[in-house]
């Protein structure tokens, strides 16, 4: 019976939440008519703002990851060759993930420069 219970009481709350912040976003949208707002401008302010893409954005993350990458490859053979702890992985994991930051803020800065 709990099996059955919590996923249906889970999915009626995210229902609910939803329906909550459908229903008052339609209410402020009544009373912005109600002010004599026009319509163009109602529109313009719940307007979806735009992304614009970062294309340094996909290097940084490319390099966090080479990092994290090559910290668990070391990891592992640090373990398996010389019987390290395996603590060491989050160790460098840090290390190697904020090297690949600081690299990428040099070649940022050169590119940008």
């Amino acid at each position: 019976m709990g099996g059955i219970v919590v996923p249906i009481f889970f999915f009626l709350c995210v229902a609910a939440v939803w329906g909550g912040a459908i229903i008052t976003r339609h209410k402020e949208r009544i009373a912005l008519i109600e002010k004599g707002i026009a319509a163009e401008e109602i529109k313009s302010l719940y307007a979806r703002p735009t992304w614009h893409r970062d294309p340094l954005s996909s290097l940084k993350w490319g390099m966090i990851f080479i990092g994290t990458g090559i910290a668990i490859l070391v990891g592992m053979w640090l373990h398996d060759t010389y019987m390290v702890s395996e603590g060491v992985f989050p160790g460098l994991i840090a290390l190697l993930a904020g090297l690949g930051l600081i690299i990428f803020y040099f070649l940022a800065k050169r590119k940008t420069a």
